[in-house]
């Protein structure tokens, strides 16, 4: 596939790691406009760095955008005159609907809106996906760049603003309560190395048990709580001082973040 990323910050750098990791690639194009920070990409074959966004439009079939929601605009209308039948419009870009997309270069264009999330580096994205009318007919294909990527799901558009809080967004949070059990744990004797990979495998370990099992959580945590036991009375404790109450009004006050940033 030849695949460029317009806008190659955290995120698109991200995709780019994954891309050339999963050998996803038959020519990549990664624009930046200071690309010094990316020149040792071009070590990789078949990976060009340029701050020409037209050049890899040109050179590419399937056009990533990950640039900011204040700059994507202009570099639509930048690039629009030199969209054919063979590209695939993917934006990662938050609150930015199609819409406004099809507003720029023309609702006939293969238009998709996906929001993956910063672990797309180590192939453990979660990718929520929509298109227009039109992109319907790539969304296949989209899924099956972002499922070498990690998992992807597709959603109808009005709810992207919520999988963006629960899926990038959430991202930062799950790396919080990490960090909060790392703490505990050192609080408890552990040295802070020993700290993190116990509360990183652990982590790990369930989530991996709900995925392969299709379990509901209650019935695994069920399996670990005893009558009077520690397990049960740190869970109670934690509940008492509102920890699934905060999550939940984190996720919402996000949720409400998002929207403003998509009404300006």
């Amino acid at each position: 596939m030849k695949i460029a990323i317009i806008g190659t910050g955290n995120l698109g750098e991200s995709i780019a790691k994954g891309l050339i990791n999963s050998n996803a690639i038959t020519s990549l194009y990664l624009t930046k406009r200071n690309r010094h920070s990316l020149l040792h990409y071009e070590d990789y074959a078949n990976v060009n760095v340029t701050s020409d966004n037209r050049l890899a439009v040109e050179k590419s079939d399937i056009l990533i955008f990950a640039v900011q929601p204040t700059q994507f605009e202009k570099i639509l209308n930048d690039i629009k005159d030199l969209l054919t039948e063979k590209h695939v419009i993917i934006s990662t870009i938050t609150g930015f609907k199609i819409a406004r997309i099809e507003a720029c270069i023309g609702a006939d264009n293969y238009i998709i809106r996906t929001m993956p999330n910063t672990a797309i580096s180590v192939g453990k994205s979660m990718t929520c996906i929509c298109a227009n009318e039109k992109g319907q007919k790539r969304v296949e294909l989209a899924r099956a760049i972002f499922n070498r990527l990690g998992t992807t799901i597709p959603i109808p558009e009005e709810k992207m603003q919520a999988a963006t809080v629960i899926c990038a967004s959430g991202i930062a949070f799950w790396m919080r309560l990490i960090r909060a059990t790392t703490q505990g744990a050192i609080q408890l004797g552990f040295d802070a190395e020993e700290a993190q990979q116990m509360a990183m495998q652990t982590c790990l370990g369930a989530a991996s048990l709900l995925i392969q099992s299709g379990s509901h959580p209650e019935k695994e945590i069920d399996k670990v709580t005893t009558p009077q036991g520690c397990t049960i009375t740190g869970l109670n404790e934690m509940e008492h001082q509102g920890l699934s109450s905060s999550l939940i009004q984190g996720i919402v006050a996000s949720f409400e973040k998002i929207n403003q940033i998509a009404k300006k």
